[in-house]
């Protein structure tokens, strides 16, 4: 009877709760909850008197069609790309077809398409006239033969004036304005800026632009005002002052579309040096203009506001600390961010230790962003979407985070935003080493990822990925797309961008379908568009309590922790080798890099590899469940060790807890969208009290080799060797010498242990993602095969070859602080400076 009853568990949950939260926990955020916009009945959008397309643009829409079906019908592997990538496409209208005579054939098409989707929707006005019309332009398109080129060259004019009023009678499109800002593109080449990271440095801002809105649309003359030509600051750095010339990024509407928030460079030209004049800060104004406020400051560069439902603004900073590992210049780390309203209570939300970009807020109040996951793989491996709650809770990755290889989906998925109406995502498929442009795409995170294009859809299937499917600087058309439905977003566009130096780059505000058609809406020729938004209210996700504790002040001796627990660690995506049983997690956390240059200092073995330190293991028990506390703001990881301390499983990302927070997850690298078995009974773990780490030996925690394995080889192994000629020299040796400073024992050792980062023996930017039980760290390595075995007369302590064993399993690494690395050689004990 008392098993039965509602008591508290040691963890202070009901077990009902629990038991419910198990089946919760670790599903995707956007289909967990299964909350969606609310579906508002858009009104009726009268006739517009629209004007016609530039000449331009329509010759440059006849010129990219052209050139598509030209390469269709006469190249066979563009051919086999356009039947490759149907089945991956939202809708097979946007495909070149083996049909495809011309240019007209596909717009009729695609406008047949578009008026027939436009006359099954709510709101839509009467379009029979422009049906009958549409009608008589396909008989004329089947008389007139294709080898008739003026007059099939006028029927493609026609089509496309009549589409053009078709797609503006788009009931969705009930607002007259758009906020937007004009930004010159950065030119090609990493020294201004054509990189992932570098793109959002203030100093590689080109000079111009401002912040626009667009009034009168989707009428015959659109007009595009500055609404801070008259605008002063009215406090901070730039009281009294107008934001001029400088650069402009990121812009952000609030939900009841009255406040505006950007962010501003002077830009000053002082290159790799970061000062309050050389960086983005954040801004805010009413949506007028009037009002402005400066919101950051400093010498950091923060960019990408975000409003949460509960009226606090996320944001991407660089004032977590440290750079990225793989740059020959310095990077600074960009993570999520938030403060209030008024720029004040600036909290650090995300621990990680690679860059994150674009956040937004997702239907069920979670921020959604894209995070550069960048634990023991590639560097060019995960830049995906991932989720957490408005203060920092439970972030996850919500797909692509184990790609099977590099041209298997995007490189880059950026500016991820909730479809209004919908559970799926749309972003920009963007390449590493280019800027946030590219091809869009549809993610639908209720599919199961497959490590492909599973969970995503091509909307814009002429444009290839970048970097992964061409190169890195090629098919830079589309960016910062805002949905209006799964079928229509507005977005900018360039047919003819690239990274190339000197290439025109000139981006207009376009109306995109899911059918291939795409409709001008505004164009300056002397500077680029960005960001455009529906300058009108929106519905406002629902509000998550935050739970995060206060923060610690710095130089407090008590360690904050929060309670975690494990259901089922044999709950695993890939089984572990037969017989295994589980007796410990080992804790690991992955340092943020301190130094700014790639390999200064190189860790180890793997190229660009980052520090860590083993906090320690805790036990689990013999149901698989394990519960703990863990120190809050460190990036950790989890190893999963059997009975003889060796590591079976490994984590190939990472995670961290806040004060406050109580984390429980299924198991270890669960299959995250199908529900574990209910358990019979509250796992054993869960009706204790949380285990407490327990330190793992000297030379852990800093890791170290000086430390932790060269006493074991002097002890056991020097000796006998130096007695042999031809047996491996295991002393430390002239390591002053070594570029690395690395002992002579480490270099030697190389072949016989394990780490990741190598194909072949040659540095692989893309590794092998998912770890395969059992087949990493000691128990793949050469040298434990050898010493449990037994080398000679050479029988090491359980001890010492746990030694051996804690650093194979922890990559093998030489270093476990970036910094000062000659004392760290000489075995002195050096803190990392950054956690």
């Amino acid at each position: 009877m008392q098993a039965a009853r509602m008591r508290l568990c040691a963890w202070g949950f009901p077990r009902w709760y629990l038991v419910f939260a198990v089946m919760l926990c670790w599903i995707d955020g956007a289909s967990r909850l299964g909350a969606r916009e609310p579906k508002q009945a858009p009104r009726s959008v009268k006739r517009r008197d629209i004007g016609p397309a530039p000449a331009d643009e329509l010759r440059a829409r006849f010129a990219t069609l052209s050139k598509l079906i030209q390469q269709y019908r006469t190249n066979p592997q563009s051919r086999k790309r356009w039947e490759t990538i149907a089945p991956q496409t939202f809708r097979r209208e946007s495909l070149i077809l083996a049909a495809d005579r011309d240019p007209a054939d596909v717009v009729l098409r695609r406008t047949g398409a578009l008026l027939a989707h436009l006359k099954s929707m709510r709101g839509a006005p009467d379009l029979s006239p422009e049906q009958a019309q549409l009608k008589q332009l396909k008989a004329a398109g089947k008389s007139i033969p294709a080898e008739d080129r003026p007059r099939r060259n006028r029927l493609f004019e026609q089509v496309l004036a009549l589409r053009r009023k078709i797609a503006f009678s788009n009931p969705l499109l009930n607002f007259a304005s758009i906020l937007f800002i004009k930004r010159h593109r950065l030119p090609g080449g990493t020294l201004r800026g054509d990189h992932m990271c570098d793109q959002f440095f203030g100093f590689h801002a080109v000079p111009g632009g401002g912040l626009f809105v667009l009034e009168n649309a989707f009428g015959p003359r659109p007009t595009a005002r500055n609404i801070l030509a008259d605008s002063v600051c009215k406090n901070g750095r730039f009281k009294g002052k107008k934001l001029l010339p400088g650069g402009f990024l990121s812009p952000e509407l609030s939900f009841d579309a009255r406040t505006i928030f950007f962010a501003y460079t002077e830009g000053k030209p002082t290159r790799y040096q970061w000062t309050e004049n050389s960086t983005f800060h954040i801004f805010k104004a009413k949506a007028d203009g009037s009002g402005l406020m400066q919101m950051t400051d400093g010498a950091t560069n923060d960019f990408d506001p975000c409003v949460l439902p509960g009226g606090r603004i996320a944001f991407i900073s660089e004032r977590r600390g440290g750079y990225g590992r793989c740059h020959p210049r310095p990077v600074p780390l960009f993570t999520l961010h938030a403060m209030n309203a008024d720029g004040s209570r600036i909290v650090r939300l995300s621990h990680h230790e690679g860059n994150e970009w674009h956040p937004s807020v997702d239907h069920n109040g979670m921020i959604l962003y894209t995070r550069w996951d960048y634990v023991d793989r590639g560097n060019i491996q995960a830049h995906h979407p991932w989720l957490t709650t408005p203060d920092g809770r439970n972030a996850r990755a919500v797909q692509g985070n184990f790609g099977k290889s590099k041209s298997a989906r995007p490189t880059m998925e950026m500016d991820l935003r909730a479809i209004p109406g919908s559970r799926k995502y749309i972003a920009t498929a963007a390449a590493h080493h280019s800027q946030a442009f590219g091809s869009l795409v549809l993610l639908d995170p209720r599919i199961p990822d497959d490590d492909a294009m599973a969970p995503l859809r091509r909307l814009t299937p002429e444009v290839p990925f970048p970097e992964a499917e061409c190169s890195a600087g090629a098919a830079q058309a589309y960016a910062t797309a805002w949905p209006l439905s799964e079928y229509f977003t507005l977005c900018v566009y360039d047919a003819d961008a690239s990274a190339r130096q000197g290439s025109k780059n000139n981006y207009g505000i376009y109306l995109v379908d899911a059918f291939g058609n795409k409709e001008l809406i505004y164009r300056d020729p002397a500077i680029s568009c960005l960001g455009p938004i529906p300058l009108r209210p929106r519905a406002k996700p629902p509000v998550l309590s935050e739970v995060t504790g206060p923060k610690v002040a710095p130089g407090t001796s008590r360690q904050q922790t929060a309670p975690v627990g494990v259901v089922n660690v044999y709950n695993s995506l890939k089984p572990f080798p037969k017989g295994t049983t589980i007796k410990a997690l080992r804790i690991i956390q992955v340092l943020p890099k301190s130094t700014p240059l790639i390999n200064k200092p190189r860790i180890g073995y793997g190229n660009e590899k980052g520090a860590r330190v083993v906090l320690g293991t805790v036990p689990v028990e013999a149901d698989g469940s394990a519960s703990f506390h863990l120190p809050v703001r460190k990036l950790v990881y989890f190893q999963v060790l059997d009975q003889d301390n060796l590591a079976v499983q490994s984590m190939r990302s990472a995670t961290y807890v806040q004060p406050g927070q109580r984390l429980l997850c299924r198991g270890c690298h669960e299959r995250h969208h199908r529900a574990p078995p209910q358990p019979k009974q509250l796992p054993a773990a869960l009706r204790r009290e949380p285990s407490t780490i327990r330190s793992e030996m000297d030379g852990a925690d800093p890791f170290s080799f000086p430390r932790l394995v060269q006493p074991v080889l002097e002890r056991h192994c020097v000796a006998c060797h130096q007695k042999e000629p031809k047996a491996m020299d295991l002393r430390r040796g002239n390591w002053q010498a070594n570029p690395n400073r690395q002992y002579t024992s480490y270099v030697n050792l190389r072949q016989f242990a394990f780490f990741y980062g190598v194909t072949q023996g040659q540095y692989d930017p893309w590794t092998i993602p998912r770890t395969t039980p059992g087949q990493f760290g000691a128990r793949a390595s050469k040298l434990y095969k050898i010493l449990k075995k037994g080398h000679y007369k050479v029988k090491l302590p359980p001890g010492e070859l746990h030694r051996i064993t804690l650093w194979l399993d922890c990559n093998s690494d030489f270093f476990g602080s970036y910094e000062n690395t000659e004392a760290q050689a000489k075995g002195k004990i050096v803190r990392p400076t950054l956690e």
